[in-house]
């Protein structure tokens, strides 16, 4: 009964008639060591906005380079996001995840990014991000703080909003 219920809210909250479904590609870099490779990120994320809150789910890989062993570095995340911030065309926004690492010794990733979102027009988004990555295990724990961009597409037109606002566009409506 309760997956039932979960399903049901899942779904109304998915056909919401006020939420812009988006889809992001987003590169980073970590400060691990390394080469390069293995120190660059690749995700792609689908997911839904509403007003100044959105939700994603991420799908990537926390390295580029070879993985030794049984470790892989494919990961699924779940993302919600606040835009806590606007001014004109930018917004300051705010995405704490928590995913699993496939097969990896420290499995449990979670994440605090913060970024500054540029509305190019209201179907394409580029926001500049940095945080920090923390992955967990059983016997070991690590973190990586990182840098990226994450190019995001509305499928729908969208103008962000923000729980502090831009004061001129308040002004004006």
């Amino acid at each position: 009964m309760k997956h039932l219920l979960l399903l049901s809210l899942f779904i109304a909250i998915a056909n919401c008639a006020t939420a812009q479904t988006y889809i992001s590609f987003i590169p980073s870099v970590t400060n691990s060591a390394g080469t390069l490779a293995e120190k660059s990120n690749l995700s792609f994320e689908l997911g839904r906005q509403w007003d100044v809150f959105s939700a994603g789910i991420d799908v990537g890989m926390t390295s580029l380079g070879k993985v030794v062993g049984k470790d892989t570095a494919v990961y699924l995340e779940i993302r919600p996001n606040l835009n806590i911030f606007q001014e004109g065309k930018f917004t300051n926004t705010l995405t704490p995840g928590i995913g699993y690492i496939f097969n990896s010794k420290e499995s449990l990733v979670t994440e605090l990014t913060s970024g500054i979102e540029y509305a190019y027009s209201t179907l394409i988004h580029f926001n500049i991000i940095f945080g920090t990555y923390y992955y967990s295990g059983k016997t070991s724990a690590s973190n990586v703080t990182f840098f990226g961009l994450s190019v995001m597409y509305y499928f729908k037109p969208y103008k962000p909003s923000s729980l502090i606002g831009d004061m001129q566009s308040k002004d004006k409506h």
